[in-house]
């Protein structure tokens, strides 16, 4: 690593972002040295956009707390505080901070694993190779004339509503997962199902698919144990709908140009 040279340095506390504080508002330091202390044994990890950016990352063991330049922030409410391209940076920031601290041993032999390349390892035992692994999920907008489904799942922490998603199975398209998770969650059959876009989605390791579909029959019967609430609504009588990071939002934003 090249001291010489100033670049961003994304530090975690769990989900706890650093940010530093200044007269313009809120930055990711971008400094020649590290700006918290590193503790000891802990890996610095040098990363790279597909664009050649570079920036590093490393987590801390407790939260910074009362200090004049810096504080912390949860990963998700960063979104409203920096850039987009430093959002996603952090997102990529804590994945592999979390898979390097889940992925220590071998699964096929628990020796220990070292690193191979910035984001793969290899095992000192028996030479298995590793490397960040991303779960798959769709999200998808279902229009019935000029109405959308919108459901309230249970884990929600607010009273909004947002847009039926669930994860990609093994052995199934990403178009059949679209449609086993609108019929299993509410009871409705989908057609006509198109890409719509993607993102990551660093909560911790994901990845977003968005699609959307029109409806084809049935009624809404809901899973309760995942949903508690659900139904058809208009552009006039909306209810609360997830924030603008968020893939669901997007649809829903896209749907209302139209509409």
């Amino acid at each position: 690593m090249n001291r010489e040279e100033k670049r961003f340095w994304f530090v975690f506390c769990n989900d706890q972002l650093l940010i530093e504080k200044t007269e313009e508002g809120y930055r990711v330091p971008y400094q020649k040295e590290t700006p918290i202390k590193v503790p000891e044994w802990t890996r610095i990890h040098e990363l790279a956009l597909f664009d050649g950016e570079t920036f590093c990352a490393y987590s801390i063991d407790k939260p910074v707390t009362e200090h004049e330049h810096y504080t912390m922030i949860g990963l998700r409410a960063s979104f409203d505080l920096l850039p987009r391209a430093m959002y996603l940076m952090a997102g990529k920031a804590q994945e592999i901070i979390f898979w390097d601290k889940n992925n220590r041993y071998c699964a096929a032999c628990g020796m220990p694993m070292k690193f191979h390349t910035a984001i793969s390892k290899c095992c000192t035992g028996c030479g298995k190779e590793i490397w960040p692994t991303v779960s798959t999920a769709i999200i998808v907008l279902v229009r019935k004339g000029k109405e959308i489904l919108l459901v309230h799942a249970r884990n929600f922490r607010g009273d909004y509503y947002g847009l039926v998603a669930g994860f990609v199975e093994t052995g199934e398209t990403l178009e059949e997962c679209v449609q086993r998770e609108v019929l299993e969650e509410t009871g409705l059959r989908v057609q006509n199902i198109r890409y719509f876009g993607s993102q990551p989605w660093p909560y911790p390791c994901g990845l977003m698919v968005g699609f959307t579909a029109d409806y084809e029959s049935g009624n809404i019967q809901l899973q309760t144990s995942e949903l508690s609430a659900g139904k058809f609504f208009t552009k006039e009588n909306l209810p609360d709908i997830p924030g603008k990071m968020s893939m669901a939002r997007m649809l829903i934003d896209d749907w209302l140009k139209k509409y």
